[in-house]
């Protein structure tokens, strides 16, 4: 009785799991290992030379860039994010949830209604530039569009909130006598902060950086509008080998280097974490 009513409840979501999630991965695992069509598609022979021509210089160049842009987004995401996080942890509780809303609110807009948004605040004629030369900080508009600073800023806008929601979830849970007890140790706010409050929210900083960074090294519209197409990221690169290239083996085998990777970073939170919860239980 108890196994029928633990399969009713856990059913539905590992056959939504299955369905989208792991059967989709397993058929891109799988066609990696076959050639392209002549005319586009599958020619079901077994190779591997997709992923040898993965580790092709150019595309490694692609690959170095990707993690470059998404590394540089992570780095901005957590310094916007920690302190606004950190505030929200600390605000009353009446206020906390209406904060939260604020942070999400954006992520209830379509995604491209935003891209295009920044496109029409950076460009040449945008009401940053307008706004510098109306106050005679500059002569002539500044380039912030179509090159890695825009790309960087609207990947920064798009996912700071998943930053802030996992960095809050983790300095929330900090017992507050922790700091209270540094404190009347002589501690400054500063030191509290840097032997306190900042190791024990480590594993909220992991979990925020995996969520931005894996988010960001896949995505293909940003790069696209924002870049103006100038700058090829992963995302890019398995965008075009689908559905302009019809090399779908070889797109395949990209996009399955790329969850690996994510993989590789799923489980490396998820040691962390494991292994802060076995500290707290020994101590």
């Amino acid at each position: 009785m108890v196994v029928s009513r633990r399969i009713v409840l856990t059913g539905p979501g590992i056959a939504w799991i299955m369905a989208l999630l792991v059967i989709p991965c397993a058929l891109l695992l799988v066609n990696s290992f076959f050639e392209r069509g002549i005319y586009g598609g599958i020619d079901y022979v077994f190779t591997f030379e997709n992923y040898v021509r993965a580790i092709d210089p150019l595309y490694g160049e692609i690959f170095w860039n990707s993690a470059r842009v998404a590394g540089i987004t992570t780095l901005i995401s957590l310094a916007l994010g920690y302190p606004a996080a950190y505030c929200i942890a600390l605000s009353p509780k009446r206020r906390q949830m209406a904060l939260l809303i604020l942070v999400m609110l954006p992520l209830w807009s379509n995604y491209l209604i935003r891209t295009y948004a920044w496109m029409v605040l950076l460009n040449g004629e945008g009401l940053i530039n307008r706004s510098l030369i109306g106050l005679g900080l500059i002569d002539a508009p500044l380039p912030l569009l179509y090159n890695d600073f825009a790309i960087i800023v609207g990947l920064t806008y798009a996912y700071v909130p998943f930053m802030i929601l996992a960095l809050f979830s983790s300095i929330s849970k900090l017992a507050p006598e922790l700091r209270e007890a540094s404190t009347d140790l002589g501690a400054s706010p500063l030191m509290t902060f840097w032997r306190v409050t900042f190791p024990l929210t480590l594993p909220g900083i992991a979990a925020g950086s995996v969520f931005v960074f894996v988010l960001s090294i896949g995505n293909f519209v940003t790069p696209d509008l924002l870049g103006g197409g100038k700058r090829t990221m992963i995302g890019n690169l398995i965008y075009d080998q689908f559905l302009t290239a019809r090399d779908w083996p070889f797109g395949s085998a990209i996009a399955a280097i790329v969850i690996f990777i994510m993989m590789a970073l799923l489980t490396l939170q998820a040691v962390l974490i494991n292994r802060r919860d076995r500290d707290e239980k020994t101590t």
